[in-house]
């Protein structure tokens, strides 16, 4: 995790967030100062972040919106007051309404982020400056501290070229917290047939199956909010196991970009699961991101010890044999 450590300082009224990373002061200070790449880890993971406005001078304006996984927003602004590339940016950083106007009851603040270089790389320090003790306690109520250290988890794959950072690793799983575990996998295909690899049913019979032996039944997608989908899946000839199946209903579908989707076994009241799946493409490959949400700590324990992992991984190296190649 790129955070190191968070202090609180009521006496001075202040948040102090330090980071390092395993790349260079200027590579770091790119990631900052591009919206493009700044949607990829400013929001935390379930809540991306989408920049509006990007002025990056000073008196110059920066706008964004985080989209959450129900379809909750949240926006925020920067007002520029100072830069000094590629060491030193400081905003007046507020919360803001869907018209771009501060919001009165969330308290504002003054962030100031320094890069330094180290010898493993770049490190961070990020300042917040509050007007009143109650103002920081409110802020770190909200959540402001947990959120940012899983935000800046995500800063690596930024960081990196994405082969570097995923090729050849397979699929890889994270425990955020007790409840969210992100998995992702890199494979080698364009966003746009990735998407379709998940949406369309003649492709997804051929990919989705996990471990061999097995086939689907059932595949009925679910390409609005408010739609559902069943897929069903049984054992082929001799395959020990017992056939079943997954439900559910889409609550955002941003193509082919995000989808969320709610899922359950078919036939049961649950455990329900979120799903949050996210595609980024960079030359000529593509990113695939599932953050999954569970109801508890058991639920999380008990899917994961299914083997679910192992069977995503063939599957989508299934996909890359018979669908991207």
């Amino acid at each position: 995790m790129p955070v190191t450590d968070v202090t609180t300082d009521p006496e001075n009224l202040t948040l102090t967030i330090l980071a390092d990373f395993a790349a260079p002061v200027e590579r770091v200070w790119a990631a900052y100062s591009d919206p493009r790449q700044l949607e990829r880890f400013w929001g935390p993971p379930g809540w991306p972040a989408t920049f509006t406005a990007f002025d990056h001078t000073i008196g110059g304006i920066a706008q964004y919106r985080l989209d959450g996984p129900r379809g909750e927003k949240s926006s925020g602004r920067w007002e520029f007051t100072r830069i000094e590339a590629p060491t030193l940016f400081e905003v007046l950083d507020s919360f803001v309404d869907d018209a771009g106007e501060p919001i009165a009851e969330f308290p504002a603040m003054r962030m100031t982020l320094e890069f330094s270089p180290t010898a493993e790389g770049t490190r961070m320090v990020g300042t917040s400056h509050f007007e009143s003790a109650e103002a920081l306690e409110q802020v770190v109520a909200m959540g402001v501290i947990e959120g940012t250290k899983m935000a800046m988890s995500q800063l690596d794959t930024v960081l990196q070229d994405l082969r570097d950072y995923a090729q050849g690793k397979g699929t890889r799983i994270e425990l955020l917290d007790d409840t969210h575990v992100r998995i992702t996998r890199l494979v080698e295909g364009p966003r746009d047939l990735v998407w379709r690899a998940h949406y369309e049913p003649e492709l997804m019979k051929q990919w989705l199956l996990g471990p061999d032996g097995w086939e689907m039944t059932e595949c009925t997608v679910a390409t609005e909010p408010g739609q559902t989908y069943r897929s069903s899946w049984a054992p082929v000839g001799d395959t020990p196991g017992q056939a079943f199946g997954f439900e559910g209903e889409a609550l955002l579908v941003d193509a082919p970009r995000r989808a969320v989707t709610t899922e359950k076994m078919q036939g049961t009241e649950g455990p329900v699961t979120l799903n949050d799946l996210n595609l980024y493409e960079e030359d000529g490959a593509t990113l695939i991101t599932l953050l999954v949400e569970y109801p508890d700590l058991e639920t999380r324990d008990m899917i994961l010890a299914t083997g679910m992992v192992d069977g995503m991984e063939a599957s989508y190296a299934r996909m890359e044999d018979l669908v991207l190649a």
